[in-house]
């Protein structure tokens, strides 16, 4: 079951990987514009982004091993779409259906595993295996994503339709359902619709920051629209009989503080990604391939998550742990912030290599500290909450590099212009992981002598 879970979550991170490797050649054969090619982008976001809280939720009540199984047919049928796509408007909506299917297939999977696992040290494991396979997918998705768009961009979503079949064929026999279900009674349906809309403005919002010169107005419409909407869904949740979201369940300091902590990771993360790659391609000529391959050494925390983390865990618990891995992360963009046009790989590896030790202390403690202590039946949820947060944390932070980066740039065309752009912009993963390391050790000195609750023995 383990291996079903953690193949679906790799699938979800080498599905995102491979496409943004393969943006430009699919704009090159199909000749889209600029909006369209971010807004390939920008749809799976919207409909991971918007539905992820419902989708978790959708899981307690509705069944997880049903609902983990029926998305993971539609995100084998809507990749499929992708790969077969003419025109700009298909791509569109096989990335935003793709991304609504992912929004209900991860909650439902991460809550079969918290649910199946009893919570504690063979839990804890299970989730940093889960963790690091997460992380992995990503990173390998990169250096997978060149190799096949050297054959053809539309391998990059056909691909995923084979694995997807796979996992499926895998999962119909070995998942079952979970006995700690919210089955029966009504659903919160303007909980549902408000928390979705809200989520879908925020999420859009978020994402115009990119485009700085579209015209704030709209952007602050989004904005607002979102704010007021998510008003709505707590003045709801507040008189409903059976609420969408239990308000209480956000009493617990520890799993706001990993909500929060897992969006300001995922924001200094996919910031960095993304200037990386900049860097090696439009600034050093660097090729799909080679560039992949230069990022491959921070998924190091494939092998680090399941084997050093625990050991890490268990001696000084998962509070120090997160606050070590973000320090690794701080250490690692502050060396970036020196970089030039003549620097050999060498140079970049102690950055690559510190991310993969920040990837490997701080995401699968987070996933821990974020569904420790739920109730079996709202698993669904805080595996929805902990999964929206890492999300619109990866978007936010792609929109505020990307804005920093444009507006240094201003009118400069000369590769000077664009280091000086990049360097500026590197201030944002920087800047999110110093207010993290700052988050966790608030939450550090809050959690003094009680360790023990945190450990995971090495035994597990």
């Amino acid at each position: 079951m383990l291996i079903v879970l953690c193949g679906a979550i790799f699938l979800e991170g080498i599905d995102v990987a491979m496409l943004n490797v393969a943006l430009p050649s699919i704009r090159a054969d199909l000749g889209l514009s600029t909006g369209v090619l971010s807004g390939v982008v920008s749809a799976y976001v919207l409909g991971y982004g918007g539905f992820m809280l419902l989708g978790g939720r959708a899981a307690d009540l509705l069944g997880r091993r049903r609902m983990f199984l029926l998305w993971l047919g539609v995100f084998l049928a809507f990749s499929g779409l992708g790969g077969f796509a003419h025109e700009g408007w298909v791509l569109l909506v096989a990335r935003f259906v793709t991304g609504v299917a992912a929004a209900f297939m991860t909650p439902a999977g991460l809550s079969l595993l918290t649910t199946t696992f009893p919570e504690g040290p063979r839990r804890n494991r299970a989730l940093l295996i889960y963790a690091g396979t997460a992380a992995g997918g990503f990173a390998l998705g990169l250096v997978i994503g060149g190799l096949l768009t050297a054959f053809g961009w539309r391998w990059v979503f056909f691909a995923p339709v084979l694995l997807s079949l796979v996992i499926l064929l895998a999962a119909i026999p070995l998942l079952k359902d979970s006995p700690s279900e919210s089955r029966g009674g009504g659903f919160d349906a303007a909980g549902a619709l408000s928390v979705t809309g809200a989520m879908m403005l925020l999420v859009y919002g978020v994402v115009r920051l990119e485009h700085p010169s579209d015209g704030w107005p709209l952007t602050v419409a989004a904005f607002l629209g979102g704010l007021a909407l998510l008003g709505t869904f707590v003045a709801v949740e507040r008189r409903s009989a059976r609420p969408l979201v239990r308000l209480g369940i956000l009493r617990s300091g520890a799993l706001v503080r990993a909500n929060v902590l897992a969006a300001l990771l995922t924001a200094s993360f996919f910031g960095f990604q993304f200037l990386v790659t900049l860097y090696l391609q439009e600034l050093r000529g660097w090729s799909t391939i080679q560039t992949g391959l230069a990022l491959l050494a921070a998924a190091a925390d494939v092998i680090l998550a399941p084997t050093l983390t625990p050991w890490l865990v268990n001696r000084y618990g998962n509070a120090k742990v997160v606050l070590g891995g973000l320090l690794s992360g701080l250490l690692a963009y502050a060396l970036f912030l020196g970089v030039g046009l003549d620097w050999t790989y060498a140079a970049m590896l102690p950055s690559m290599l510190l991310i993969g030790l920040m990837f490997a202390f701080v995401y699968g403690p987070l996933t821990i500290v974020a569904t420790d202590g739920i109730a079996p039946e709202e698993q669904g949820l805080a595996s929805g909450l902990i999964n929206t947060s890492f999300q619109f944390g990866a978007a936010l932070g792609l929109s505020m590099v990307t804005a920093v980066n444009v507006a240094a740039l201003g009118d400069g065309t000369t590769a000077e212009a664009g280091l000086t752009a990049l360097r500026t912009a590197l201030a944002v993963p920087v800047t999110a992981t110093l207010l993290g390391a700052v988050v966790a050790a608030i939450g550090l000195r809050r959690r003094t002598g009680t360790r023990e609750a945190d450990r995971v023995p090495v035994g597990a």
